[in-house]
């Protein structure tokens, strides 16, 4: 992993962690890499000091956390990093409140509505990606709900 210190277009400084320095110009070029300052996507590499460890010290114990402070990482999200997690939620939870969970018989009920064999409704579930696939191949929407990150924590 690689640390850069960057720089958007409005001169607010930064840090984000890749898995490479080509992880960082293929994030960049696709425009992914944005200010959490300001959202700009255009931003460059800012001058850093390497991080060199020294060998002839020993190693300080860790800091004692005070009881009851949570010990997992936590992301720092940008405003529109925000916004758009909310709209998403917000879009998942009109989808499970309107609709049918109707498990793993997602596919075959989609389908037979698509071919008419039942009356058509709103429906969620789960389904393979060979299901899914198979579905598209026939022009049956189908629409994944989307997985929040702090529904996986």
């Amino acid at each position: 992993m690689i640390r850069y210190t960057l720089r958007c277009t409005s001169d607010h400084t930064f840090d984000s962690w890749f898995p490479s320095s080509d992880s960082f110009d293929a994030q960049k070029a696709r425009g992914l890499v944005s200010c959490p300052t300001c959202g700009a996507t255009t931003v460059e590499k800012a001058v850093m000091a390497p991080a060199v460890s020294r060998t002839d010290r020993e190693k300080a114990p860790p800091a004692a956390r005070p009881e009851g402070e949570p010990t997992t990482p936590v992301a720092v999200m940008g405003e529109q990093e925000q916004a758009f997690r909310a709209l998403l939620r917000e879009l998942k939870d009109h989808v499970t409140r309107n609709a049918d969970y109707v498990g793993d018989e997602f596919a075959t009920l989609a389908r037979q509505m698509h071919e008419g064999e039942v009356e058509h409704r709103s429906i969620y579930g789960e389904a393979t990606a060979d299901e899914i696939k198979a579905l598209r191949e026939d022009e049956v929407e189908v629409f994944p709900l989307p997985v929040l990150p702090d529904e996986r924590n």
